[in-house]
């Protein structure tokens, strides 16, 4: 069983970790293309025309790539976490929906337009499509991230003891929780940042190479100020972001920060490294300390989380031991329980829906009524029943942790980057400064890394779930051979890391040839 499940969320990270490589891109560069044909439709000169036309066929190589994917990615939910579907599919599943029939057909259509029918439609419905094909990849990616976002705040639903399956009441609260909506705006113009950086990665390699100097000027123009804006609402969704995971996913925030006691005025660690054998919940007397070194900004992290100074911020083993005072995202105050307590809930929900079911196949109602009153009280912690013991409520906290300071130290470098290439460029000095073309080339490895750490923190930092608190993943996954999902992931290991070569061969042979 322990093989079963971490090899499918192997295999589901592969496929996740590969998508992410190209859609990020798609979603940025969907928009400056937009930027670019307009400049065209605005001043009818022939240089813009062509600048679009290079700039969208990376464009299209993307596009492509990232659809195949994706849909691999979505089948997987039913492959290998048919459990999860059961429990949560009458929600999860229509935004993904919503996303297939609508957002990803109209970017479809569109781009069928923007890409083939330069010289077939007019200048006007040309651009319109382009517009369209840019909100259409963005489109799709609101309710990709609807249905990411539910799996960390499961909103708008109710339990049905009827089916045993989560039923969707609000779809409002679902598509519109502050979850959602924070992570759109933090995970799009991530993207923005990507794109511009790749933009400006490519210019700068035909600067050197002394080529394509208008376009090249022109396009990290603009791509230094769509990325610099983008950074600043990358920034400041990140601060909503710390916010949110501090009231829903505590777990999380200490794990990004290897905070295994809670205090008041945290500490925000800047630069540091774990102690590898530090464990949660030592023994009286034999604790250790968690960094083997660290450089803390004061009273940052609490800040972060609580926005105030001195808001007090749990641990890992106060998460473990409950106790303390908690404010949840619809500002509720309670004293947070323990785990074992969170535990014997889990088992009166589970146990009180079993003899619910029970009592409906004899007909006894008040029976029913009574076991229904139970479970309805308990559900909130449904999933910890499933849960063995309390070190299995801590995510890998060396993942989580380097990911986040790694991502939060790389954006940092990226807001010098955008500074630099702006003075530069406003002073026409870009060309007499080859280091710092250099330096825009190498950013492009430096940015997918940044993207993927913000995907590991938000998805490795809320282990052991699936769905926050109702379904940890050993309860979620497919009742299938371990060898079967092993053989599937070599396969996809293989044939996703040959796309990646390929489509890198293309781009690149593309890039050469110019304009």
């Amino acid at each position: 069983m322990e093989s079963l499940i971490t090899l499918s969320r192997l295999q589901f990270a592969l496929t996740a970790i590969y998508h992410w490589l190209f859609v990020p891109l798609t979603l940025g560069l969907g928009f400056i293309i937009a930027f670019m044909e307009t400049k065209y439709y605005r001043t009818g000169d022939e240089f813009w025309k062509r600048t679009t036309k290079f700039w969208m066929k990376l464009f299209a190589i993307n596009f492509a790539v990232g659809v195949a994917t994706g849909i691999i990615l979505e089948f997987e939910f039913g492959t290998n976490w048919s459990n999860y579907s059961w429990f949560v599919g009458d929600i999860f599943g229509a935004p993904l929906a919503i996303e297939g029939i609508f957002a990803f057909f109209m970017e479809s259509t569109f781009f069928a337009v923007m890409y083939f029918g330069w010289e077939k439609v007019s200048r006007k419905a040309h651009l319109v499509s382009t517009w369209l094909t840019a909100f259409g990849t963005n489109l799709s990616a609101v309710w990709i991230l609807v249905a990411n976002s539910w799996m960390q705040y499961p909103a708008g639903m109710a339990f049905n003891p009827d089916t045993a399956r989560n039923e969707m009441v609000s779809f409002v609260d679902v598509a519109l929780s502050p979850v959602a909506i924070n992570k759109f705006l933090h995970t799009v113009t991530n993207a923005y940042v990507l794109a511009s950086i790749v933009v400006i990665a490519v210019s700068a390699w035909f600067l050197l190479k002394n080529r394509e100097h208008e376009l090249a000027r022109k396009s990290i123009r603009i791509a230094t100020i769509f990325g610099g804006l983008s950074l600043v609402a990358v920034m400041l969704t990140g601060h909503t972001s710390s916010t949110n995971v501090a009231k829903l996913q505590p777990m999380k925030l200490a794990a990004m920060e290897g905070l295994y006691e809670g205090q008041k005025g945290a500490p925000l660690v800047a630069v540091g490294m774990l102690n590898p054998s530090k464990k949660p919940m030592e023994q009286a007397g034999q604790e250790q300390d968690p960094y083997l070194f660290s450089l803390s900004m004061p009273k940052m992290l609490s800040l972060l989380a609580t926005n105030s100074t001195d808001g007090f911020v749990p641990g890992i083993n106060d998460i473990i031991r409950g106790g303390y005072e908690f404010t949840d995202i619809k500002g509720n105050t309670y004293i947070e329980p323990s785990f074992e307590q969170k535990k014997a809930q889990g088992t009166l929900a589970v146990n009180a829906l079993k003899e619910y079911q029970l009592a409906k196949k004899s007909g006894n109602d008040s029976l029913m009524a009574q076991t229904r009153k139970t479970l309805d009280e308990n559900f909130k912690y449904f999933g910890y029943h499933y849960i063995e013991k309390a070190e299995d409520l801590v995510p890998p906290v060396g993942i989580t942790f380097y990911a986040f300071h790694i991502m939060v130290a790389l954006g940092m470098f990226f807001v010098l980057l955008f500074v630099l290439y702006y003075i530069y460029g406003r002073k026409n000095k870009l060309e007499d400064t080859p280091w710092l073309l250099k330096l825009g080339i190498i950013s492009v490895p430096l940015v997918y890394i940044c993207s993927q750490a913000g995907w590991m923190v938000a998805e490795v930092g809320r282990q052991p779930w699936t769905i926050q608190d109702l379904l940890p993943v050993n309860a979620a996954v497919s009742g299938v051979a371990a060898s079967n999902v092993a053989t599937t992931f070599i396969i996809f290991a293989v044939l996703f890391t040959a796309t990646l070569v390929i489509e890198l061969r293309i781009m690149f042979t593309q890039i050469k040839k110019g304009a």
